[in-house]
């Protein structure tokens, strides 16, 4: 019965996490920041069911297995395979970390990631010469403010910095049209007795969300760190107009032992298909890849002012 009770109380929070409320110490968000990791739980539960030989463990265990399925088993999928013919973009995705020994190694390794795009955070004074040397030669395009950067294969236009130094936002020309390309890293957050302190964050994404909601253009591609999963619902203002990664937990953060994706990309007027962690760098980040097909009826083309 301990077991059942404890499944069914699983079940409860993925399934009714909506129910949860945020308050006091934005819980609910600290709940959702691990969610996946609930699976892990009813692994638990069912060794001790067998182990204690419980009938109705197992039975009971039936109803979390099958909530955590619905929400999180689509993203175990094989993605499909690349179609020559989509209108595709590759993009990676990496916070570099301020405090990076090795700039050179972690830009080669962006380099060998083969993307389209590549948007970088934490870049610092003295390691940017390093990144623009490193990276110019397969991306002769590229916009730097403040503290993020995007490198691209394909020329830039119209380039509009954002209202802090850790955000930008810059016309993608690819081959198949115009593409708003932002790069944010939104606050930090901090996880302490009183639970999570997140307001900096929570404020920070929706005024990117009423940037990106105000974007004329029609395709967008947000890359960046977010500081949180796409099920944290301090991101709400952005995950709510955006589409996610369908396919690929891709946890990111810390490099040494991942435990969630906080590096997101996500896209308007496109699939963000299979996201995929890259090799270590030197940062304590693990850079993402993701595969982004623009739609074709609508990715061109821009909104009526």
């Amino acid at each position: 019965m301990v077991v059942a009770g404890v499944a069914v109380g699983v079940a409860g929070v993925v399934g009714l996490l909506w129910a949860i409320p945020n308050s006091p110490g934005r819980v609910g968000s600290l709940v959702e920041s691990f969610l996946p990791w609930s699976g892990v739980v009813v692994v638990l539960l069912f060794v001790v069911a067998l182990v204690w030989r419980s009938g109705v463990g197992l039975v009971a265990l039936l109803l979390p297995v099958a909530v955590w399925v619905q929400v999180f088993g689509g993203l175990l999928l094989p993605g499909p395979g690349s179609d020559t013919g989509a209108r595709e973009l590759v993009v990676v995705q990496h916070n570099v970390s301020d405090e990076n020994l090795d700039p050179a190694g972690t830009a080669r390794a962006l380099v060998a990631a083969g993307g389209d795009l590549v948007a970088l955070e934490e870049v610092v004074v003295p390691a940017l010469a390093v990144y623009e040397g490193v990276l110019g030669g397969d991306y002769p395009h590229h916009v730097v403010h403040g503290t993020v950067g995007l490198w691209s294969k394909y020329p830039l236009a119209e380039e509009l910095e954002e209202g802090w130094s850790r955000g930008l936002r810059a016309v993608v020309r690819t081959p198949y049209g115009e593409v708003a390309a932002y790069v944010a890293h939104l606050p930090s957050v901090r996880v302490g007795a009183g639970g999570l302190a997140s307001s900096p964050r929570d404020e920070s994404a929706r005024m990117l969300g009423d940037a990106v909601r105000g974007e004329e253009v029609r395709a967008v591609i947000l890359m960046g760190d977010l500081n949180g999963t796409i099920d944290d619902r301090g991101l709400g203002p952005l995950t709510s107009q955006l589409n996610v990664a369908e396919r690929g937990f891709a946890f990111s953060y810390p490099a040494d032992l991942p435990l969630a994706r906080i590096d997101q990309v996500l896209a308007r007027s496109a699939t963000v298909g299979h996201i995929r962690t890259l090799p270590a760098t030197g940062s304590d980040h693990l850079p993402v890849a993701a595969r982004v097909t623009l739609n074709p009826l609508q990715a061109s083309g821009r909104f009526a002012p």
